[in-house]
């Protein structure tokens, strides 16, 4: 006989545990599969593209986030921690593929850049001595792979690391465009999450409704040719926490 539910985090693993194996892509579990993903560096990903967000572009362009210190939430290989230290912001990224940490990671030394690479679980930071303050958190196609309960770990970990006047930013599925549309409880009773989940503006406005939002558009489409990467399927989001 198993009683051994006592705190949150009890609670939250045993949530992460109604969900078929294979469907995990949020937990330390999860890396070898994001290892296997990001394997073959030749397939045809939008997002291995060696550029920044458009909206990150974008946003430092028109000053609305300056350089200091900042997290990459599922930085994948690197491409947007890698344009912030080259703009003078002190990174930490991390990652819970060993292999998508290890591409960051050369293509750092390629570039010159210094940036803080760990691999693991985001959630667990503090294991990894990032307990912020951070001035900007930046997460682009992170979210939208976590279960409805660890919705709940996520604004801990903002709560937790975020400065106070420090700056959120978010790229996740566009409702209508890319990602699941069940209602919350749907994935529980399926035990997966069908590739990730999509948000209307009026659901990320709800959730991460203890911050001000300064914009929430749909990113860019951003051409080949061009410096950034932008889909048109993605949100992208600023939040600024309250000093």
């Amino acid at each position: 006989m198993d009683r051994d539910i006592r705190t949150v985090d009890d609670v939250l693993r045993l949530m992460d545990g109604l969900f078929a194996p294979e469907a995990d892509r949020w937990t330390t579990d999860a890396a070898s599969w994001w290892d296997y993903f990001y394997t073959d560096r030749s397939k045809s990903v939008p997002f291995f593209v060696a550029k920044p967000d458009e909206n990150l572009v974008s946003y430092l362009d028109r000053g609305l986030i300056t350089p200091g210190r900042a997290l990459d939430v599922g930085c994948g290989p690197g491409r947007n921690a890698l344009h912030l230290a080259s703009l003078g912001f002190e990174v930490d990224a991390v990652d819970l593929s060993p292999t998508a940490i290890a591409w960051a990671e050369e293509r750092a030394r390629e570039a010159g850049a210094d940036v803080r690479f760990h691999c693991g679980n985001a959630f667990d930071l503090t294991a990894d001595g990032l307990g912020g303050p951070y001035d900007l958190i930046y997460d682009s196609g992170c979210f939208h792979h976590l279960p409805p309960h660890r919705r709940v770990s996520y604004l801990t970990l903002l709560d937790r690391t975020l400065a106070p006047g420090g700056h959120f930013v978010l790229t996740c599925f566009a409702s209508g465009e890319m990602g699941s549309e069940l209602p919350d409880a749907a994935f529980y009773r399926e035990s997966r999450l069908h590739g990730g989940l999509a948000y209307t503006p009026e659901s990320l406005r709800r959730i991460f409704s203890d911050l001000t939002e300064l914009e929430l558009r749909r990113m860019h489409d951003e051409a080949p040719e061009s410096p950034c990467f932008g889909e048109p399927f993605l949100w992208t989001a600023l939040f600024r926490r309250p000093a």
